[in-house]
């Protein structure tokens, strides 16, 4: 295994609540997203102590590879994009939580199959069969996965267990397309269901522009179409399109980039 990097050993006080049993199921989890937001996010976390004891991830993507191939990739995603944050305590328990799967996401005959592998892990780590499936996917996608799950039981819950779905923005590329998105959805799963989500929301560049206006009476009063004439936004990132030409040719880039406000 990879050398890590030593940290102290006291566990600092945990702040917030634990969350519960489950097994969090990543569409895409060979991709982008995954690499840089989900994994480190996830790895905070358990660094943070608020990952359930019960936890457990199952990876799902085209790429081929195994669980141990997989638990090497998110260590050097984890080192590329967390740092020096890495201790031998908390990567060892929390690596062994992390499950691969390779399909393609149109195939029938995958969902069944993960739908066993889910019992397995729930088995193996009493994850009390609480399942959020997280779609770290092209926009394309998000509603063919859903109705295979919602086919195969796979949203089926009870009093004893919650099944959850997460769509990442881009939620449409218009009204009229993320209102006939949201209508299948609620076909196939309840609204309690369902999360939307847009990570850039919490970026503080978006957030601190809200503060600096609404939080400065000098400003407030005049940051209208009456005296603004224009706004030019500069999206000026070190990270380019990469390897991710297919999903922005379809998804578009600005609008990858543009947090729903």
């Amino acid at each position: 295994m990879a050398q890590l990097a030593e940290q102290p050993t006291a566990a600092a006080p945990r702040i917030g609540k634990q969350g519960d049993p489950c097994v969090m199921v990543i569409f895409g989890a060979a991709g982008d997203l995954t690499a840089r937001l989900l994994i480190p996010a996830l790895y905070n976390l358990a660094r943070a102590d608020l990952l359930s004891k019960e936890f457990a991830v199952l990876g799902v993507a085209r790429k081929q590879m195994s669980d141990e191939d997989f638990r090497k990739q998110i260590l050097e995603d984890v080192k590329e994009y967390c740092g020096d944050c890495i201790n031998d305590a908390t990567w060892e328990s929390f690596s062994r939580r992390f499950y691969y799967f390779a399909g393609d996401f149109n195939d029938d005959q995958l969902y069944p199959k993960i739908k066993d592998r889910l019992a397995k892990i729930d088995s193996d780590h009493s994850t009390h069969q609480n399942v959020f499936f997280y779609m770290a996917t092209a926009p394309s996608f998000f509603e063919p996965i859903v109705e295979k799950l919602a086919a195969t039981g796979l949203l089926e819950q009870d009093n004893d267990h919650w099944r959850r779905v997460i769509i990442e923005k881009p939620f449409g590329h218009d009204l009229e397309s993320a209102r006939a998105l949201n209508q299948q959805l609620l076909k196939l799963a309840g609204e309690n269901q369902i999360y939307r989500i847009d990570h850039y929301l919490g970026k503080e560049t978006v957030q601190n522009i809200m503060a600096f206006r609404f939080a400065n009476g000098i400003f407030e009063p005049i940051w209208n179409r009456r005296y603004i004439d224009y706004v030019t936004i500069t999206v000026a990132e070190t990270v380019g399109v990469e390897h991710r030409g297919g999903y922005c040719d379809h998804a578009g880039a600005l609008r990858d980039t543009t947090p729903s406000v």
